[in-house]
C-alpha cells in the first residue's frame, strides 16, 4: 500500500467517523428525520451532478437497480434514520461504537447464512469483536443508557447488514457515484414521508452550530467521504480498503468526546481496542484470500 492510498484511508476513517458526532449536533436543534430528508437530497443532486460531469448515466443495470433502492432504503432511509433518531437520546460515542460493528455482522452472517468459512483468523476477529462489544455494553447498561436509542441504533446496524449481504457485487458495471446519488435520492424520499408523518410541525432552533453542523455532515461525510472511498477503492481493491474500517470505532469515540466532551471510560478504551483489531482480524483474513489488484 503506497503513501497516497495510506492518506487516503485515513482520511476516509476521519470523516467517516465523525459523521456521528456532527449528526449529535444536528438533532440538538432539528427534527431528525426532516434533517436527514435535506441532507440526502442536496447530497443526492450534488452526487448525481458529479456523475453526470463525469460521463457515467443513469442507465443502470436491473441488479444496479436493485442496490440503488435496496441501499437507499435500508442504509439511507433506516440505518441512518434509525441513528439520528437515536442520537437525541445516547451519545455519539455509543453510536458509532454500534455502527462500527457492521463488517463483524456481516462476516458473521456470511459464515452463517451463506457458508462462508471463515479462516482461523477471521474466527478470532469475530470472537474478540463480540467481547469488546460485550465489555462497552455490560459497563453502558450498568451506567443506565437509553435502551431504546440503544435498540434503534442496533436495529440500524442490522439493516445495513442485510442490505450488505443482498447486494454484494452489485456496484459492479461502472456508474458508482452516479448509482450513491440515486441512493441518496431514494432514501431521502423515504424519510420525507416519515417526517411528514411524525415530525410535521416540529420547531427548528436555528443557530450557527446547527448551520455549521448541518453543512459539514452534508459535504463531508455525505458526499467528499463517498468519493474518496470508491477512489481508494479502484486505488487498492475492495477488501484492502475495508480494512480501514478497524479505525472507526476508535475515531468515532474520540472525536465525540472532543468536540462534544463526551465521557470516555476506560471500558470504552479497552473495547474499542479489541473491536478495532477484530474489525482488522476479519478483513485482513478476507485480503488473504482474494489476489491484489494489477
Amino acid at each position: 500500500m503506497d503513501l497516497r492510498a495510506l492518506l487516503l484511508g485515513l482520511a476516509f476513517a476521519v470523516m467517516w467517523s465523525s459523521a456521528f458526532t456532527s449528526a449529535r449536533l444536528v438533532v440538538a436543534h432539528a427534527p431528525p428525520l426532516s434533517a436527514l430528508a435535506l441532507r440526502f437530497l442536496i447530497s443526492g443532486l450534488l452526487g448525481i451532478a458529479i456523475a453526470r460531469a463525469l460521463g457515467q448515466t443513469w442507465r443502470l443495470t436491473a441488479r444496479q437497480w436493485r442496490a440503488v433502492v435496496i441501499f437507499g432504503l435500508c442504509q439511507n432511509a433506516l440505518y441512518l434514520g434509525l441513528n439520528f433518531v437515536a442520537m437525541q437520546t445516547i451519545e455519539a460515542s455509543l453510536a458509532a461504537i454500534v455502527a462500527s460493528t457492521m463488517p463483524l455482522l456481516v462476516a458473521l452472517a456470511g459464515w452463517l447464512l451463506f457458508g462462508d468459512r471463515p479462516r482461523a483468523l477471521a474466527v478470532g476477529g469475530l470472537i474478540a469483536g463480540v467481547a469488546g462489544v460485550a465489555l462497552i455494553m455490560g459497563a453502558r447498561l450498568s451506567g443506565g443508557v437509553d435502551l431504546y436509542g440503544l435498540g434503534l441504533c442496533a436495529l440500524g446496524v442490522v439493516s445495513l447488514t442485510v442490505a450488505t449481504l443482498a447486494v454484494r457485487g452489485a456496484s459492479s458495471g461502472g456508474n458508482v457515484l452516479m448509482i450513491v446519488g440515486l441512493q441518496m435520492l431514494v432514501g431521502s424520499a423515504a424519510l420525507a414521508v416519515a417526517a411528514l408523518s411524525f415530525e410535521r410541525g416540529a420547531a427548528v432552533d436555528w443557530n450557527a452550530e446547527l448551520v455549521l453542523a448541518f453543512t459539514y455532515t452534508t459535504l463531508v461525510p455525505g458526499l467528499l467521504a463517498t468519493l474518496v472511498w470508491f477512489v481508494l477503492v479502484n486505488r487498492i481493491g475492495a477488501v484492502k480498503a475495508a480494512t480501514f474500517h478497524f479505525l472507526n470505532p476508535f475515531l468515532g469515540v474520540a472525536i465525540a468526546a472532543i468536540i462534544l466532551g463526551e465521557s470516555l471510560r476506560l471500558t470504552d478504551v479497552i473495547g474499542v481496542v479489541v473491536i478495532g483489531f477484530g474489525i482488522l482480524a476479519v478483513q485482513m483474513s478476507r485480503a488473504e484470500r482474494v489476489p491484489a489488484p494489477a
